[in-house]
C-alpha cells in the first residue's frame, strides 16, 4: 500500500510539472501576440487620425484654393513615389500583396526576403508616403496599409524573441497581424478573422485560432479605447425593403463586380507597361501626367475624384440625396487607377467601397425607390466592388455588415458578394492581390 501511495504521489507531481510547463509555454507564446496586438491598435489609431487630418487639409484647399491642385497634386504624387523608391521599394501600394507574399515565403531560408517585405522602415515610409499622396488628392485608403503595418509589427516582434523563447510559427504571426490590422482599421473584428481565413490562410484555422481571436480582440479594443466604439460608416436605414429588390441586387452586383475586375485588369496592364521604363524621368512624366489629369477632372468635373471616398459613402447613405451623376462611378474608378499605379503607398479598400456605393446609388436612382431600398443597393454595390478586387465575397460582406451593423440584410450582402465573385471570373480568374503577390515574389528572386 505504501509503494502504491508513493507511486501515486510521484505520478501526480510528474503530471503537475508537465501541466505547469505547458501553461508556461502557452503564456510565453501568447505574450508576443498580445504585445504586437496592442502596438497595432495604437499605430492604427494614430494612422487613422493623421489620415483624417490629411483629407481635411485636401478639402480645405479644394474649398479655398482649388486652382493650387494643378501644382500640389503632381508634386505630392512625385514626392510620395520618390519616398518609396528611395527608402523602401516594397512599401508601395496597398501592402496586402506584400503580406500575402511574406506568408508564402515564411520559412527560415527566406528570412531576408520576408524582412524586405515587412519591416519597421516600411511602416514609417508607408505612413508618410500615403499621407503625402492623399493630401495631394490621391484616391487611396488607409486600410491596406494598416494591414501591412500590422504584419510588419508582428513580424518584427517575432524576430526580437530570444533564442530560449518558445518558437512561434512566422506564418501564423504574420497572418494574425494582418487580421488584427484589418480589425483595428475598420473596427470589424469578424471581418479581420474572416479575412485571415479567406484571403491569407492556407492552413486550417485550428492551428492558430486562439492567437488569431485574441490578437483581433486586443487590437480592436485598443482602437476602441482611443476612438470610441464607432462604426466605420454608421447605421443606414434598410428596414422595410421590398422583396423584389433582390433582382436589382443581382444587377448591381454584376455591374460592380465586372467594373472592379476591369479596373484591376487596367491597373495590372499599367504595372506591366511601367516595368518597361528605363529611366527615372519616365516615371516622373507618368506621375505628372496622372496627377495633372486628376487635378483637371477635380477642377472641371467634380472634386469627388479625390480622397478615399468615405465622405461620399456617408453622404449617399445618410441623406435624402441618393442620386449621383452618371460620371461619378467613372471618376471613383479612374481616381484609384491613377493613384494606385503611381508606385506610392496607398490602399484600395476604401476607394473600392466608394466606387461600389456610387454604382448602387446610380442604378437605384433609375427607379422610384424608398431610402431603404436605395441604401440596400448601395451596400450591395460596396460588397460587390470590393469582391471584384479581392475575390473574397465573405470578407467583403462581413466588413460591410460590421461597418453598418445591418445584420438583417446579411443574406442580401452575401448574395451580392457571390454574384460579383462569379462574374469577375469572366475578366480574370485571379484577384489583383494574387497577381501583385506573384510579382513581389518574382522581384525577390
Amino acid at each position: 500500500m505504501f509503494l502504491l501511495n508513493k507511486g501515486r504521489t510521484l505520478l501526480k507531481k510528474y503530471f503537475d510539472k508537465i501541466h505547469n510547463e505547458r501553461v508556461k509555454i502557452k503564456l510565453l507564446q501568447a505574450i508576443p501576440f498580445w504585445t504586437a496586438s496592442f502596438a497595432t491598435g495604437l499605430c492604427a489609431v494614430l494612422y487613422t487620425k493623421l489620415f483624417a487630418v490629411a483629407e481635411t487639409g485636401t478639402s480645405f484647399i479644394m474649398l479655398h484654393f482649388n486652382w493650387s491642385f494643378f501644382i500640389l497634386t503632381p508634386l505630392c504624387f512625385i514626392l510620395s513615389w520618390w519616398l518609396v523608391k528611395r527608402f523602401a521599394p516594397f512599401a508601395r501600394g496597398s501592402g496586402i500583396p506584400q503580406v500575402m507574399a511574406a506568408i508564402e515565403l515564411s520559412s527560415p531560408k527566406n528570412k531576408e526576403k520576408v524582412d524586405k517585405l515587412l519591416s519597421i522602415k516600411i511602416v514609417v515610409v508607408k505612413v508618410i508616403s500615403s499621407l503625402v499622396l492623399v493630401f495631394g488628392g490621391g484616391a487611396i485608403g488607409r486600410e491596406g496599409p494598416t494591414i501591412h503595418i500590422a504584419g510588419s509589427i508582428f513580424q518584427k516582434i517575432n524576430s526580437w524573441l530570444p533564442a530560449w523563447w518558445p518558437k512561434i510559427a512566422k506564418k501564423n504571426m504574420i497572418m494574425t497581424g494582418a487580421a488584427a490590422g484589418l480589425a483595428a482599421a475598420f473596427n470589424t473584428p469578424l471581418g479581420g478573422i474572416v479575412f485571415a481565413v479567406e484571403e491569407l490562410s492556407k492552413t486550417h484555422i485550428s492551428f492558430f485560432k486562439t492567437a488569431l481571436f485574441t490578437a483581433v480582440i486586443i487590437a480592436g479594443l485598443t482602437a476602441q479605447a482611443l476612438l470610441g466604439p464607432y462604426l466605420y460608416l454608421g447605421y443606414p436605414n434598410v428596414s422595410g425593403t421590398t422583396p423584389y429588390v433582390f433582382i436589382l441586387i443581382v444587377v448591381v452586383a454584376a455591374v460592380a463586380g465586372l467594373a472592379a475586375s476591369i479596373m484591376s485588369k487596367i491597373m495590372l496592364k499599367i504595372f506591366r507597361w511601367k516595368r518597361t521604363f528605363k529611366k527615372t524621368i519616365h516615371h516622373i512624366l507618368f506621375l505628372a501626367t496622372c496627377a495633372t489629369m486628376m487635378a483637371v477632372l477635380a477642377f472641371f468635373v467634380d472634386e469627388k475624384i479625390f480622397g478615399s471616398g468615405k465622405e461620399l459613402m456617408t453622404h449617399i447613405l445618410f441623406t435624402n440625396d441618393k442620386e449621383v451623376h452618371w460620371y461619378i462611378p467613372i471618376l471613383r474608378i479612374i481616381g484609384p487607377i491613377f493613384s494606385f499605379t503611381s508606385g506610392a503607398a496607398g490602399g484600395v479598400f476604401a476607394p473600392a467601397l466608394s466606387a461600389g456605393a456610387t454604382i448602387g446609388a446610380l442604378i437605384s436612382g433609375w427607379f422610384e425607390f424608398t431610402a431603404a431600398n436605395s441604401n440596400l443597393l448601395i451596400l450591395a454595390g460596396m460588397v460587390a466592388f470590393l469582391t471584384g478586387v479581392t475575390r473574397t465575397p465573405f470578407t467583403s460582406a462581413i466588413l460591410v455588415l460590421e461597418m453598418t451593423d445591418r445584420h438583417n440584410v446579411i443574406f442580401q450582402l452575401m448574395l451580392a458578394g457571390m454574384v460579383a465573385s462569379t462574374v469577375s471570373l469572366l475578366i480574370d480568374k485571379h484577384s489583383l492581390y494574387d497577381h501583385l503577390k506573384e510579382r513581389y515574389i518574382e522581384e525577390l528572386g
